[in-house]
């Protein structure tokens, strides 16, 4: 084959494993039995994974031999359906190192529109995070504003962060219940941010790495693009099997685990805290770092506020924890701020790790962040109490118009983690948006494909009457049937 497209990282080899096996692909596709002509179909519909993000981009697909047989069809239709995804961009071909995922010229892959969309009437259910007040944000606007002047006479470049937001962070923590200084904190441009310096600088390519199953999408796809190996633990609406993750760190002795204890993104369960210390326990015996994300912690809503996770750690124990958290969740995404709290000389690390690519944070957005942490407003009480009304107004809807759907009302977090009863998350994810509702399907949140695509995550962060009509579009897209979904197929399509 000729090489029809540049790699921007070299051949397959110099990536490590970077190749999509023949049954893990087939497991998302359709069934395409009966659709003519097939080889359209097929290319379509990866076409369709590769803008999604369930195939990543620079990926080596399956050979049209491997693939044709995991999907009981011919390999001509496989060789065609190739064709078709390298005429649109969609593929390119290197000689002697098969055909490899691209991302077409003019496009963008779905999440990035999604977090573009918002000039249009679409009700956005697929980002679980609030907006701030107007008047919220112009009172704080206005009271920084000397202070901002008084740092202009300065560069201005913070490294580790605003010297007084970094001391705020850590006297949380401390009020919290894990006494910290500002040494221990590192102020980063979100916690994908403060994750993303974490994995570059903790782990190789290679590595494993124990996640939770399902878990944050974004964080999933921080580590493969890391290339590190994923070793999954199940996570339900019930919690965790403490018994499975110390025989997960046990067995594989991974570099790093992550974690979502505080209202798990998506399952909204709380990790008990004698798991929690079970878990510190054996990370320490593996010499496994923990990367705990806390974003969410603070949004309890039936229990109280939980500790912080590596407050659980022995006095003077061997647990290595790299706390991470985020303004995105509790007041506002478009702040970018975020921090992460951990050993004062890997945060010096993690700093130099920083320079490299960001010299340091927005002054005017850590001085609005500082404002907001250390004032009096938005109030905290109200801000919970506006969030169990939004679950239960999103709670009674879903119960109106879809009896059928179950769910667990999580103890706090910001969305419910849906039933379905069937496997067909994705396609009505992909109705829905034809009647103005942007959602998430489960499959996202999966650490491998095909698997729960009998979930959606619906988050309660917009208005009562937005939640309202949202669930209602839902149903007008459940009654004009969904499209063919990956999981109604037979047996043999399960990878």
């Amino acid at each position: 084959m000729a090489d029809t497209h540049p790699s921007p990282t070299g051949d397959g080899a110099a990536r490590g494993d970077r190749t999509l096996g023949s049954r893990r692909l087939a497991a998302l596709l359709p069934d395409l039995s009966g659709r003519r002509p097939a080889y359209r179909h097929l290319a379509q519909a990866v076409g369709e994974l590769v803008l999604d993000g369930r195939i990543a981009l620079h990926v080596r697909l399956p050979a049209e031999r491997e693939l044709a047989a995991a999907l009981h069809t011919s390999r001509t239709t496989v060789t065609a359906a190739y064709d078709l995804l390298r005429e649109g961009g969609y593929a390119y071909s290197r000689q002697g190192a098969g055909t490899w995922t691209a991302l077409p010229e003019g496009r963008a892959p779905h999440g990035v529109r999604r977090l573009l969309a918002s000039a249009d009437t679409a009700i956005d259910l697929a980002r679980a995070a609030p907006g701030l007040p107007a008047d919220v944000l112009a009172r704080s606007l206005e009271r920084i504003g000397p202070l901002l002047a008084a740092h202009a006479g300065t560069p201005g470049y913070h490294p580790y962060g605003l010297p007084e937001l970094r001391a705020a962070v850590a006297e949380r923590f401390s009020r919290r219940g894990l006494p910290t200084t500002a040494e221990q904190v590192l102020v980063t441009a979100g916690a994908q941010h403060a994750l993303t310096l974490t994995l570059g600088l903790l782990c190789r390519p290679g590595d494993r790495v124990v996640v939770e199953n399902p878990s944050y999408p974004n964080a999933l796809e921080a580590m493969r693009r890391s290339g590190l190996r994923t070793v999954p633990v199940p996570v339900t609406e019930a919690g965790w099997d403490v018994e499975v993750v110390e025989a997960a760190l046990r067995q594989s002795v991974p570099q790093l685990a992550y974690l979502i204890p505080d209202f798990h993104n998506p399952t909204g369960a709380l990790m008990p805290p004698e798991v929690r210390g079970r878990v510190l326990a054996a990370a320490a015996r593996t010499g496994t770092w923990l990367v705990v994300d806390e974003t969410l912690a603070e949004l309890a809503l039936d229990v109280p506020a939980p500790r912080p996770f590596a407050s659980y750690a022995p006095p003077g124990g061997a647990a290595q924890v790299v706390t991470v958290g985020s303004m995105s969740k509790t007041h506002w995404a478009g702040l970018r701020i975020g921090w992460l709290r951990a050993p004062a000389r890997l945060v010096t690390e993690l700093a130099g790790q920083r320079v490299a690519t960001d010299m340091g944070g927005s002054v005017m957005d850590q001085l609005l962040a500082l404002d907001l942490l250390t004032g009096a407003e938005p109030d905290p009480v109200a801000r919970l109490a506006g969030l169990r009304e939004r679950r239960a107004v999103l709670a009674d809807a879903l119960t109106s118009y879809f009896p059928h759907w179950s769910w667990r009302l999580p103890p706090g977090g910001l969305s419910l983690w849906v039933d379905l009863g069937e496997p067909v998350g994705s396609a009505l994810a992909e109705r829905a948006r034809e009647h103005g509702v942007r959602i998430e399907s489960g499959a996202h949140f999966a650490t491998d494909p095909g698997v729960f695509e009998q979930r959606l995550r619906i988050p309660y962060t917009t208005g009562p009457e937005e939640l309202r009509e949202a669930v209602q579009r839902m149903a007008r897209a459940v009654e004009a049937g969904l499209p063919a979904s990956p999981g109604a197929r037979g047996p043999h399509w399960v990878a």
